[in-house]
């Protein structure tokens, strides 16, 4: 199943707003969602909506909340989420580090008591369109054993850095070697075996079976105690800071009954106030031009930063549409029975 951007996403919102969510708040959970399709990484586009709708129907999000601001200092500002829409919160405290960094130069705020959010490039992307380097951080269902461990004590914890202006640099990745939803994502495309790394079994043992990874297995840590390290740096930038739940505290997409109570970070940093934004551009050009300007390893044909999977990506669905696979498009046709939603023609 191929699909345009726009009908896929005003279908997404479609079964939202048949699940009671209101359309302002529908309209941004699936633009956020056929954004991460149009550039590819499809672990968090639309195969994400089939369990959003099944917290929502569940009353595991508070659908209507809209959060508060529990504390504002200065260029620091936390926020309570009270289990609204992950999306939602996170607008608004995009909303509200735009504001205070271009007051400050700076801004720190983080939030509580949220839910999934998507994809952190969608909010990173928010405060560099703004103008500054945004930096996203969450912690997450705690799906990944710590280094040494085998019961799980982190989520994928990702990090995430935007740079302004057109096709910059743009790095958004899990503290694990891939994000559990490229290893869902396998399971819905019918894939017996995964890469080597991606994940451990239900002992803790390395294991390129799909099944095996999703049957009490975990996701792994990237670089072993070095991406357990940076989960453990997010859950504290985000849960710790924040007052929200940490680790074991935290619910799950697939988790029935309790909320997730996710945690989020987001800076925003204003270039402006270290040299003139054009200035700071060119140097950023520069650099990219200085790292691609290397050798090329046997095999490779061509060196990319961060960023320019994705922008490719984009152009192309753009053009030809974004592919759904058949266990992704099961789901949503099932939802959308469920919820007496026409499916796209």
């Amino acid at each position: 199943m191929i699909l345009p951007a726009e009908i896929l996403e005003s279908f997404t919102k479609q079964l939202l707003c048949a699940a009671g969510v209101a359309e302002p708040k529908a309209a941004l959970v699936a633009n956020s969602l056929v954004a991460s399709n149009l550039r590819g990484v499809d672990s968090h586009g639309v195969q994400l909506a089939s369990f959003y709708l099944e917290q929502i129907l569940d009353g595991n999000v508070d659908i209507h909340a809209d959060g508060r601001v529990a504390s504002e200092n200065a260029a620091c500002l936390a926020y309570d989420g009270q289990n609204g829409i992950g999306q939602w919160i996170s607008e608004t405290c995009c909303g509200h580090a735009n504001r205070i960094c271009r007051e400050h130069g700076a801004a720190i705020v983080v939030a509580r008591e949220s839910n999934h959010f998507g994809a952190a490039a969608f909010w990173a992307r928010r405060m560099s369109d703004a103008g500054f380097i945004g930096i996203v951080m969450c912690n997450a269902s705690p799906l990944v054993a710590p280094w040494q461990g085998r019961e799980a004590r982190f989520g994928t914890n990702p990090i995430c850095m935007s740079v302004p202006g057109p096709k910059s640099w743009l790095l958004d990745m899990a503290t694990t070697t891939v994000a559990l939803g490229k290893i869902l994502n396998a399971q819905f495309r019918g894939q017996k075996a995964i890469p080597e790394g991606w994940a451990v079994d239900k002992l803790g043992a390395p294991t390129t079976s799909t099944d095996a990874a999703l049957d009490g297995g975990m996701p792994a840590p990237l670089g072993g105690y070095k991406g357990s390290g940076l989960a453990m740096m997010a859950e504290i930038l985000c849960a710790v800071l924040s007052g929200g739940a940490m680790s074991t505290e935290l619910g799950g997409l697939r988790v029935k009954g309790q909320p997730m109570r996710v945690s989020q970070l987001f800076i925003a940093i204003d270039v402006a106030r270290f040299m003139p934004a054009d200035q700071f551009a060119d140097r950023m050009h520069a650099l990219v031009a200085m790292v691609k300007s290397s050798a090329h390893a046997s095999g490779y044909g061509e060196i990319l930063v961060a960023g320019d999977p994705e922008w490719r990506m984009e152009e192309r669905r753009r053009r030809e549409g974004i592919p759904i696979s058949d266990g992704v498009w099961k789901n949503l046709t099932t939802a959308a029975r469920t919820l007496q939603v026409p499916l796209p023609k």
